[in-house]
Formats: C-alpha cells, structure tokens, sequence
C-alpha cells in the first residue's frame, strides 16, 4: 500500500539526494575534480530512489504562482533572525547530514570545497565568495520550511510547465496546470521580458540572491539566483522568457554549475589556514551581520 504524503512531509532521507539525481541527470566528463569520475559521486548502489520521486511529486503539486508569491512576500522581508556572517555559517551547520555517502563535512567546509576549487583556478575574487554563499538560502529548512520548497530543480510559475522540467507528470495535480492564464506559453509575461521579471518556484536560490543582490555583482548575482535553474540552463526550455542580457549572464551561470556539482572530496579544507583570506573576503563585499 502506498502512502500519501502531506505538503508537510520529509519524502528525502537528505537535501543530499536531490544532489545525487542531478548528478545522475547531468554527469560532466569535464568535472574539475581529479582522479574521481563522475559516475562515482553519490554512490547508494541504487538506482534513482523513491523519495526523490515523491519528493518532485510535492514540488510539482504545491509550487504554485500563488505559493510563490506568499512566500516571497512572508521570508524576502528578511525579518527572522539577524546573526554576525560567521554566526551563519554555524547555524547553517545544522543541517550536517550523516547519511551523504561522498563527504562527512559540514555545509561550512563543503562551501569551502566549492570555493577553493573555484579560487584555484584564478576567478574572480566575488566568484569565489559566491562558491562560499551558494547554498546558504537552505536556512530556509530551519526555519520549518519543507524540502521540496528548499532545493530541487527551479522553474517559472505562471505559465506553461515545460516537458524538458524532471517528472513533468507530476504537474497534472498542480491546480495551475489548467488555468486559463498560467496554462498558456506565456501566461502573465511578456516574449522575451527577461527573468528578472519571472517569478521561479521558491527555493533557497531566490533566498540567497535576495539576501546578497546589494553586495555581489551582477554576475555573481545570476549564480546564485539560477543555479538551480536547469530546464533552462541545461535544457533551453525558456528562451522565449530570457532576454538578451539573460543569455550573455548565463554564460556566467553555467561556468559556475560544475564547481556547484563536482567540487567535493574527502579531504576537509585546513579552516586554520584559510580564515584570514574568508575572513578578509567577506568583510570586503558583505556587512557584519546578515539578515534571514
């Protein structure tokens, strides 16, 4: 007998597995880790579970337009909890997950890894301070929010779902999926009017762009909103949303994802070593204390 689960409900044993789909999506035999193929990263010895079907089921039913939009207006005031930056980190922490069968680091060091790897090979300074903030939105679970309206692959709201989004079957529970309005190629936005004007489902990509959009530049701005984004930036599934300047940034975006995918390994970046260059970074772009 199957069971039903509740808007509410924990269909991931891990914010890990999403992960662990995407990479079995979209392996890049370009990784930028050594000496670790691709096929290796998140290793159940299983194929692609349940939950994480069940866990597209919720996203693809709840995120709705309105969802969207109640959600934006409830945590983009930012107005639940003010911490010190390194305070974040910590309470980021909390999600350390026993079960990722690739690496026992916390989100801190894990951060770091993608970081690093982007440092190493010479990007900019800002890029490298995007690595070390790209998933710090997933405070959002702290904060009682369930998974699917976390992480998972982001699309727009308020038009048409796209076959080229992963299971586009569980959209037909979606009460959007027949609107007159949200139902059509464009729904309430114009051909080409730039995403900047689309609203995404919610999740901790829009968080953390909200959180750093007057600290960070454009570039580093578009990685952090649309890294998540990958009926777009890997399926091409909404150029008719995107504008022109949407397309030269994607370059940007796409640069990014594979230090996002491929960067851990099993040796913990040395933090005694590397917080006076952290520590100098961050005081550089951000304020003291963040806002979530």
């Amino acid at each position: 007998m199957n069971t039903v689960l509740s808007a509410n409900a924990t269909p991931l044993a891990s914010l890990d597995e999403w992960e662990e789909d995407l990479l079995n999506r979209y392996p890049d035999p370009e990784s930028i880790v050594q000496g670790k193929k691709t096929e290796e990263f998140r290793n159940y010895e299983a194929p692609v579970r349940d939950t994480v079907k069940e866990f597209y089921r919720l996203n693809h039913t709840y995120q709705t337009y309105d969802f969207v939009t109640k959600k934006r207006e409830e945590f983009l005031k930012f107005d639940k909890k003010e911490m010190p930056v390194w305070d974040a980190f910590d309470f980021l922490n909390e999600l350390v997950d026993d079960s990722d069968p690739d690496t026992d680091l916390d989100q801190l060091q894990h951060l770091l890894q993608t970081s690093e790897a982007i440092r190493a090979d010479g990007h900019p300074e800002w890029m490298v301070l995007a690595g070390l903030f790209h998933d710090m939105g997933k405070v959002l679970c702290l904060f009682g929010e369930p998974q699917w309206a976390v992480v998972g692959d982001t699309f727009p709201v308020g038009c048409a779902y796209s076959d080229k989004i992963v299971y586009p079957e569980y959209f037909v529970n979606n009460p959007d999926y027949n609107n007159e309005v949200y139902s059509t190629k464009y729904g309430v936005y114009e051909p080409n009017c730039g995403l900047d004007n689309v609203h995404l489902s919610w999740g901790h990509d829009e968080y953390v762009y909200q959180m750093m959009k007057d600290h960070l530049p454009e570039p580093a701005l578009y990685m952090l909103r649309y890294h998540s984004f990958y009926p777009q930036h890997r399926e091409h599934a909404y150029d008719h949303l995107m504008s022109a300047h949407d397309h030269e940034m994607f370059k940007w975006v796409n640069l990014f994802n594979p230090y996002d995918l491929y960067s851990k390994s099993a040796t913990p970046p040395n933090w005694k070593e590397l917080r006076p260059y952290y520590e100098g970074l961050v005081a550089k772009y951000l304020p003291s204390t963040l806002k979530f």
